[in-house]
This record gives structure tokens, sequence and C-alpha cells, in this order.
């Protein structure tokens, strides 16, 4: 009996030594809540979230940290016993070995970034247009990203991924160095922003400083090109990196921006409206002082708000820059005329321009949904995001207009002619007073151009789920009076409650562009 109890006190003894170990394994494994690690050589903690905060400690490269907020490019951490602020730049998801070699980018504001892959999870931030985050993994509609050591979960529909450029190791302290590119970069060539905000970097880094935000319509002198980034004149002397989706490149002075200082360049005008009325002043209601037919050509003495001042006869008068055309002896017709030269490679838009128009605009509206959306804002969000694909393609993509302002129809037309535009694509969604009306629309006037929005129309109803309403003849002033290939699209039906809600997504957008795109594409492909 006595032998028994031994033994049976032996195995019990043996029991809890082999079961204490692995408690202690399971708790540590529970208290393990580390999400970052060290990516720099050396890392310093401090007491707040600055270079000017005074060093708590310092961390080494693989030190595993558990991020409890974030301000800007710092993040608060804890590290053992201590607790501080650290750069964000000099971190890194402890998950890096799942991270793909991609980056995400946001094409809307306030996006969700949740704990799970889920809309009814939790809500840990959310992410501005143009954000730049890294790609962790995908899991269907869903992407898990590092955003500045915030880990969490985002709708692919909302998203672009793209490839991420290499990674550059920096020091806390260092001012990064701006790494000349090897490609080689026209000194005229400038970079216009396409979408609502995009930030500017110190390096081209997603986690790079953020030095600057820049916003749509404006335009940057090109200092060098790096994988999928542009170096850009920034804040005077200023240089900084932005990612060059989300932007069109141009060697071109474009038509609706002219002012005095380029008068110079150009020679003269040449009317293409018969009856155009020249003025006293650069207003449509100053006085008329003649009227001439279309073929007259005038000289050029200057220029003011959108009129040229041509010298008639002995004196002066000024006319809309919207119902002539130029002759130029200025770099901007030089450089379209070479881009023209250029074989064109099947597959690509090298050498062709098309001018994208984005219906409406300023006091002109277009129709209003029943959810309440403009036609005029959804028309520049789309006609923008085409023209980043375009000019992707190689196309010399030029906008009649960038930003929320009144173009005349005569005058968008008119930057067809002036450019010689191999197409003219005008962006536009509908409207009926009978609300079960739904679909999309491709419109052609001349004859010449239902090749054109027969492709185009195709390319949507491939990309697209709404009623294809096909090819259709449209007595439109953009048709009607354009010498050059042009479509019209109606991309949907606002008055429809139920599409309005798809058209007006991002990803619809997304869909649309791309079929519109490909359409192109096809047609050009087949017809050059």
């Amino acid at each position: 009996m006595r032998t028994k109890l031994l033994n049976i006190s032996i195995i019990y003894i043996l029991v809890l030594m082999i079961a204490i170990p692995n408690m202690n394994n399971v708790q540590r494994a529970l208290a393990d809540t580390s999400d970052l690690k060290v990516t720099g050589t050396t890392l310093h903690l401090r007491e707040g979230p600055g270079l000017s905060y005074p060093i708590i400690t310092t961390l080494d490269e693989g030190d595993q940290l558990t991020s409890i907020s974030r301000e800007g490019d710092w993040i608060q951490v804890k590290a053992g016993d201590n607790e501080g602020w650290v750069a964000s730049w000099l971190t890194a998801s402890i998950n890096d070995k799942q991270t793909i070699d991609k980056t995400l980018i946001s094409q809307v504001d306030r996006l969700n970034i949740r704990t799970e892959p889920d809309i009814s999870s939790a809500v840990l931030g959310q992410l501005s247009i143009g954000d730049q985050a890294q790609l962790i993994e995908k899991n269907g509609e869903w992407a898990k990203i590092d955003w500045n050591g915030l880990v969490g979960w985002v709708s692919t529909d909302y998203v672009t991924i793209n490839d991420l450029p290499e990674k550059k190791v920096k020091t806390e302290a260092e001012e990064p160095k701006v790494e000349v590119s090897t490609k080689k970069i026209n000194k005229d060539t400038t970079f216009t922003v396409l979408v609502d905000a995009l930030n500017v970097r110190q390096t081209p880094d997603l986690n790079a400083k953020k030095i600057g935000t820049i916003s749509n319509g404006q335009a940057f002198k090109v200092l060098a090109q790096e994988h999928n980034w542009v170096q850009i004149q920034y804040n005077d002397n200023k240089a900084g990196w932005v990612y060059s989706f989300y932007g069109t490149f141009s060697n071109i002075e474009k038509t609706t921006s002219k002012s005095a200082s380029s008068s110079s360049e150009l020679e003269s005008v040449t009317i293409i409206y018969n009856g155009t009325n020249l003025r006293t002043d650069a207003t449509t209601v100053a006085d008329v002082v003649a009227r001439v037919d279309a073929g007259e050509t005038y000289p050029i003495v200057g220029a003011k708000n959108d009129f040229y001042e041509i010298q008639v006869d002995d004196k002066t008068a000024f006319v809309a820059n919207w119902v002539v055309t130029t002759t130029s002896s200025s770099k901007a017709t030089t450089a379209i005329k070479k881009d023209k030269s250029k074989p064109r490679k099947k597959g690509t838009l090298n050498g062709l321009t098309i001018v994208v128009d984005a219906g409406h605009g300023g006091n002109d509206h277009g129709t209003t949904g029943q959810r309440g959306t403009e036609e005029k804002e959804i028309t520049l969000k789309t006609a923008s995001l085409l023209a980043s694909k375009l000019s992707a393609a190689g196309a010399n993509v030029v906008m009649t207009r960038e930003s929320d302002e009144y173009v005349a129809l005569r005058k968008r037309v008119s930057i067809a002619h002036q450019y010689e535009a191999d197409a003219f694509i005008s962006i536009h969604y509908d409207a009926t007073e009978d609300s079960s009306v739904n679909g999309f629309t491709s419109y052609y006037m001349n004859s010449n151009q239902q090749g054109l929005a027969d492709a185009i129309n195709n390319g949507l109803s491939n990309k697209i789920d709404l009623k294809d309403r096909g090819t259709q003849q449209g007595n439109y002033l953009v048709l009607r009076e354009n010498r050059q290939q042009a479509a019209l699209i109606e991309l949907g039906y606002l008055s429809n409650g139920s599409e309005e809600r798809v058209i007006t997504t991002a990803k619809f957008r997304e869909q649309a562009t791309l079929g519109i795109y490909q359409g192109i594409l096809n047609y050009f492909n087949e017809n050059q």
C-alpha cells in the first residue's frame, strides 16, 4: 500500500512539472500583444511624438512593440516595461513575413479600417483619398493593411493595389536623401493632380514622412521619376515625391489656361464660326465692334482671361478663345506634332491626343439625382479617373475642365480642334421624368463618329452591369460641331433611385472608365 501511494505521488509531481511550463507558455502567449517590430538599426523611444522630445531608451532592430495610439508619423508604443513614442517609418508590422510586395491606395475619403474583414466589426481608423498603405494579405473582397503601424482590414471596392517601390532603410534623425531617377525627364514636363487630395512625401516610399498635400488640378514641374513615383517641385525650392497613378504628365500648355505671358508665342487666330462677335473688352457683355465669318484670320497682340486681343485694321478687339483656332510657333504646337509623328504600338495609345470632357460644371449643375447627387460632380470624378487610365497608356490627355468651373460648349469643341484631337470623349449621367428608365447609352452625331461610339459602348457592356441601351445618334453641340472623332456617353440614370445608388460609387466609376478605356483602345487597334 505504501509503495502504491509513493508511485501515485511521483506521477502527480511529474505531471505538475510538465504542466507548469506549458501554463507559463500559455500565459506568455496570452500576454504577448506585440504587433510591431523595429526595422531600423537603432530606434529611440521618446517621451513625445517628435525628435525634440527626450529619449527614454534605445531599441534594437527586431525588438517587438505593442502599439497604443498614433499621431501623424509617430506611434505610441509599449516596449517591455517602458512606454513612449517611436518614428513610424522605422517600424513594421510583426506580420511582415506575410507581406505582399504591393501598396494599397484609397480612392475615397473616410475609408474605414476595421478589426476584422466584416462591415459589422469595429472601426480602428480611416483612410483619406490618396492615403497609401502596405498590403499584408487579401481575403476575398477585403484587404489586410499596415498603415503607419495601424493594422486592420479595408474593403477592396474602394482601393487601388499597385506594386510596392523598393524600400530603403533610414535612421531616425537622418534627413532622407533624394535619389535621382535614371529615367530621362523633359525639362518642360509637368504633373497635374487628378484626385481631390494627394500626399507629398520626402522620399519615394509610402512610409516616408509626409511633407504636404496637393489638390485636384494643381500642376507641378517634374524633377525625376522612380518606379511609380514622381518627384515634383513643391513649395518654391522644395522637392517632394507623389504617387504617379493619381496624376497626368504633360509637355504641353493647356488651352484652358492661356495667359498673357504665353500670347507672344502665338501668331494668329482663325475664326471657326460665321457671325463671331469681336468685342471692346474680354467679356461676353462688352460692346460688339464687328461680326466676322469663318475663315477670317487676325494677328494676336495679347490675351486676357479667356479672350485673345487681336489686330483688326488699325485698332484692336477681343475674341473668345473657344470660337477660334490658333497658329503658333510655341513649344506646345511642336510638342503635339512631334508626339503625333511617333508610330503607335498596338495595345497602347502612344502619340494619340484625347480630349476628355467632364460634362457641366460651375453654375451648370446638370441633372440632380433622387438622392441629391449633382451630375457635375460625378462627371468630373469619372473624367479624371478616365484621364489617368488614358495617360498611363501613353495618350496625351487634355481635359476641358479640371475643377468645378463653367466651360462653354463651343469652347469645349474648340479645344478638340485646337489640339487636333484623335478622340473627344464627353462624360455625362442621364435623367428623365420616368424614374423607371435605366441603362447607359453612347451617342454620336456625324457618320465618322459612329465607329468610336460603337467601340466604347461595347467596352462598357463588358465591364458594367447596367442595361445596355446601345449606340444612338444624338444632336448634341459637342458632337454636331466637332470635326474630330467624338462620342458622348450617358453612364446611367440619376433619376432612377436604385441606379443612382450604383452609379455614384467608386467601384462603378472604376469599372466604367475601364470599359471606356478598353473601347478606345480597341477602336484605335482596329482603325490605325
